[in-house]
């Protein structure tokens, strides 16, 4: 089967202006704004100026019959694009550049756009649920709510979007739902979800189970059996210590029955030393994935953890979603998948050494390595 690119992609999306007045064809406009992102750029102004100064270049695979859009007409299509078409574009692509691993970690988690709330026509901050495959180092996709307690519905919505098969999904404690688990193991998937109060009786019985009954027997018998593991960093100053216990003889839990494929219960202490300073917290985990150890779980929890560090802080952090002021119509979530495209571009190119800021720094210098970002997994 022939790979789309981007481009034929764009190309299918159904057009959301009309009358006979249109003068940019809509997968040029889309085009030349994930350009434009990898370019560092942020406003709908930036990606103006960029398409009139790299206007000679787009023009070498662009049609641009109306030449450089205009700021108001990025923002009047991305307003008015329907989401759910863009995702799906988004998401056939992804899959084209994925590689299915078996047992790769795919972590879901929330994030809030601050300024995307619209006070004078009564919305709150676009809150967008995404999915992140830790060792493919991409974004799966999105869905967006209005707010963070409208995660528990989506979270199953998005599942049934992804192909999880063989995969671990992990997700924090407002995802810890019967449903969810249940979703994750009909999709062909496992889980490691985060217990907290939440699931108040739940997280009690492991708690006490845990540090009572097997935390306190000796380390060298646990690790023999796979039940502990611990690992160790030391970066910027501070040494982190994680320390993970497991078991899977969970007969005694009252609600064993109530999650689906469940196998067992984990305990992980994470311990930061730093100068003088020196914190402590624990939390609780449930998981479906009978036999894994203590060291694979705590490599999953270590994993979700990546969607925090190199996502999310990338988008607050470098792209700067956080500051973007688009919030008519359907814009904000629509940036958001832009945005996502464009990392996932950054993400799998492997010519340049360098951090993500480096990398779309030299975007916005050097239109030829632009050009090959965009050309990943023939893109044009």
């Amino acid at each position: 089967m022939k790979t789309k690119s981007l481009l034929d992609m764009f190309k299918e999306m159904p057009e959301p202006r009309k009358g006979n007045g249109i003068r940019h064809k809509l997968e040029d406009v889309l085009v030349i704004a994930v350009l434009a992102l990898l370019s560092d750029c942020r406003t709908y102004v930036d990606m103006e100026i960029f398409a009139k100064v790299r206007e000679e270049w787009l023009r070498t695979f662009l049609e641009l019959p109306g030449g450089p859009p205009s700021h108001d007409t990025f923002g009047d299509i991305l307003c008015a694009l329907d989401p759910a078409m863009l995702h799906l574009a988004f998401q056939e692509w992804t899959d084209t550049v994925r590689q299915k691993l078996s047992g790769e970690v795919i972590a879901i988690d929330g994030k809030t756009i601050r300024r995307s709330k619209d006070t004078a026509n009564g919305k709150r901050p676009l809150h967008v649920v995404s999915a992140w495959a830790n060792e493919n180092q991409l974004v799966l996709g999105q869905l967006a709510v209005e707010e963070k307690s409208n995660e528990i519905t989506a979270i199953p919505e998005l599942l049934n979007l992804l192909y999880i098969k063989g995969c671990i999904v992990t997700i924090d404690a407002m995802g810890t739902q019967k449903e969810i688990a249940s979703t994750i193991i009909e999709r062909g998937g496992d889980y490691v979800l985060q217990v907290k109060d939440n699931q108040k009786t739940l997280k009690e019985d492991i708690a006490y189970f845990l540090e009572q009954e097997v935390a306190t027997q000796p380390k060298a018998e646990l690790q023999a059996a796979g039940q502990y593991a611990q690992s160790r960093t030391k970066n910027h100053g501070r040494i982190e210590t994680r320390t993970c216990y497991t078991t899977e003889e969970i007969g005694w839990l009252t609600c064993k029955e109530e999650w689906t494929h469940l196998a067992g219960i984990g305990l992980l202490v994470f311990e930061r030393l730093m100068g003088e300073q020196k914190t402590r917290e624990t939390s609780y985990f449930i998981y479906s994935q009978k036999g894994a150890t203590a060291e694979q779980l705590l490599t999953a929890k270590r994993s979700h953890w990546g969607i925090e560090n190199k996502l999310h802080w990338v988008l607050d952090n470098i792209m700067r979603e956080d500051d973007s002021r688009a919030r008519m119509g359907h814009s904000a979530e629509n940036l958001n998948t832009l945005r996502h495209l464009a990392l996932n571009l950054v993400k799998q190119d492997t010519s340049l050494k360098g951090s993500q800021r480096v990398k779309l720094k030299m975007c916005g210098l050097d239109y030829k390595y632009l050009l090959q970002l965009f050309q990943i997994s023939n893109s044009i």
